[in-house]
């Protein structure tokens, strides 16, 4: 890996979900740490599975990674960064304030915004602090899915901004004073991010097109926020090693396609190919050998592979039950990169193609929706996608409407100031996210969810969000009110837990699930996507591949699903109508003709 030869102090890992980020930030920290350097490796996502790569148990503070000494790890767990960061703002008026203050002050920073200003006040310590981390040689962050991780680094200059325009003191956290103690902090932030000496940006891709479209997008956005020391690193890049194998001649077609077609911003990064591994990054071993393939040891491996799974259930046996009710939400969610998108868009086409209105609408701010229907249309499925910054201005607009016609100018003047900080739009889009689901009164919706971890944090909101429209407006959205209920419903909502068979997927869509249940949440069912066991391979990289999914698939069908379906790897990428559609018919080929 090429970036590590002159390595920055700073080192930020981020992609689109599924792309191997965490592999890849994980195999660099190892390798500093090898070479003697104190690293103190870092996740910022909500749904981090470093502990599993690692093999050690994390916390949020930094914990030593016992075969590599000079190695600690951590994950900035939103929800204990976040009592962290309330005890901070409310323990110094313990004993001056009465009882009903302090508690009221609790209530405040009890919300979703205090689970995102939290995490990101942590990330601002580790980065803009250097006495935080001055017992480490390298810092290396782990980020979250592209849309998470952007909106986490956009937010030092948000919230900076914020407190610069601020006149009254006031915002959705309550007093700005604690925030402004911050500011400096916040200000290190933002130089940091831009300092080329200091920080190097990451992008982690497959040789996908959408994995390199988003890489493009984040290069170009961090790119104007002055982040402009940019490695591109692509994952995964396959070679066949048996040209006789369909499908494997089609799988490294694919990636050497959508490496010529790479964008010129891309293109003009520096770069660093790493080649698929065939098996999952597991364990310290397994990292210090990313970008390494012995083609005999693949061989033999390939010819002592594990027991097959018996044949799964696929797609098309799951219609018939879903569309049953007549109308109601269909959720597709799971770890990014796992190919939500594509499950999402196949069952609202199988639906619609049935004679259903549908709508198919995306939570995710990072998601391809139009990609993937390949800017087709039925007559009967309509497609949208949820735009934070449209939703912003259209609550933004309804609450001063609404709550302002009656306050006078000092009072509106507090109001707009309370609409701009960077917490409205979690508000905003979370309303969205209670109309979409209100619609399926009288249609079908399929929605597209954004990564595991923000979507339960946004299923989560539910409560802090009744308590921040209440302060802002005197209604509560018939929408909102009736949101859980509605996705506590059998009948109503159908949960499809999307995953792929190998480790990290399916153990993170295991611990949704958990979740969703904590919740009252009843998964439907569970997709397994890109699955080989079906196929007839020959290629033995391809074949130890099939051979490493077989514990995974036995997992969610003994373990974990009430029901499971799984999508084979299809040659052709499934886009667009015709190969959506494909998806979900009984016929779905597996033969390599």
């Amino acid at each position: 890996m090429k970036f590590l030869d002159h390595p920055t102090r700073n080192l930020f890992f981020t992609g689109k979900g599924g792309v191997g980020k965490t592999s890849v930030a994980c195999a660099t920290a190892v390798k500093l740490a090898d070479a003697g350097k104190r690293v103190l490796l870092v996740s910022t996502d909500p749904a981090s599975n470093l502990d599993e790569v690692l093999g050690v148990s994390l916390g949020n503070h930094p914990t030593a990674v016992p075969e590599t000494p000079t190695l600690f790890a951590m994950n900035l767990d939103p929800e204990k960064s976040a009592a962290e960061y309330r005890e901070r703002m409310v323990g110094p008026y313990r004993g001056l304030l009465p009882d009903a203050a302090v508690k009221s002050m609790e209530e405040q920073f009890s919300g979703s915004c205090t689970l995102e200003i939290a995490a990101f006040d942590e990330f601002s310590r580790l980065l803009g602090d250097p006495s935080a981390t001055a017992e480490f040689d390298h810092v290396v962050f782990d980020t979250a899915p592209t849309g998470h991780t952007l909106r986490l680094l956009t937010l030092p200059s948000a919230w900076d901004g914020f407190m610069e325009q601020n006149t009254t003191g006031t915002s959705c956290l309550g007093p700005l004073a604690g925030l402004q103690a911050q500011q400096k902090l916040y200000q290190e932030s933002v130089k940091a991010l831009g300092d080329s000496a200091a920080t190097t940006l990451v992008l982690v891709a497959r040789a996908e097109p959408s994995a390199l479209r988003e890489a493009d997008r984040t290069s170009t956005e961090l790119a104007e926020l002055g982040v402009n020391n940019q490695h591109l690193v692509v994952n995964g890049v396959f070679q066949a090693i048996d040209s006789s194998d369909s499908y494997a001649v089609a799988l490294q077609q694919r990636g050497s396609t959508a490496l010529d077609a790479i964008p010129d911003g891309l293109n003009a990064l520096p770069q660093t190919i790493v080649p698929l591994s065939p098996n999952g990054m597991l364990g310290i071993e397994s990292l210090r050998l990313l970008g390494t393939v012995d083609s005999v040891s693949i061989a033999d491996a390939a010819e002592n592979g594990s027991e097959q799974v018996g044949d799964l259930p696929m797609l098309s046996e799951l219609i018939d039950d879903l569309v049953a009710p007549g109308h109601g939400v269909i959720l597709a969610m799971g770890k990014g990169g796992v190919g939500k998108t594509t499950v999402a868009a196949a069952v609202a086409v199988a639906i619609a193609e049935r004679g259903y209105d549908v709508h198919l609408s995306t939570t995710d701010p990072a998601a391809h929706l139009a990609a993937a229907m390949n800017d087709e249309r039925l007559p009967n499925l309509s497609v949208s996608r949820i735009d934070p910054e449209a939703e912003t201005a259209k609550y933004s607009a309804e609450v001063l409407g609404k709550a302002g016609k009656d306050l006078d100018a000092q009072g509106k003047a507090l109001l707009e100031e309370d609409l701009r900080s960077p917490c409205t739009e979690e508000i905003a889009v979370f309303r969205a996210f209670a109309d979409a689901v209100a619609s399926g009164t009288n249609k079908f919706v399929v929605l597209d969810t954004a990564p595991t971890g923000h979507t339960v944090l946004l299923l989560d909101s539910a409560l802090a969000y009744h308590r921040e429209v209440t302060r802002q407006t005197s209604e509560m959205p018939e929408a909102v009110e009736n949101l859980l209920p509605r996705l506590r419903d059998p009948d109503f909502t159908r949960v499809l837990i999307v995953t792929l068979p190998e480790s990290t997927p399916v153990h993170e869509a295991a611990s949704l699930q958990r979740d969703l249940r904590r919740a009252e949440i009843e998964p439907y069912a569970w997709v397994v996507n890109q699955v080989l066991s079906p196929l007839p391979l020959t290629d033995p990289l391809m074949k130890q591949r099939q051979s490493h999914e077989q514990p995974y698939l036995r997992e969610v069908s003994e373990v974990h699903a009430n029901r499971v379906a799984v999508i084979p790897w299809q040659i052709e990428p499934p886009t667009g109508l015709q190969g959506l559609s494909r998806l979900t018919h009984s016929d779905l080929s597996t033969s390599a003709s």
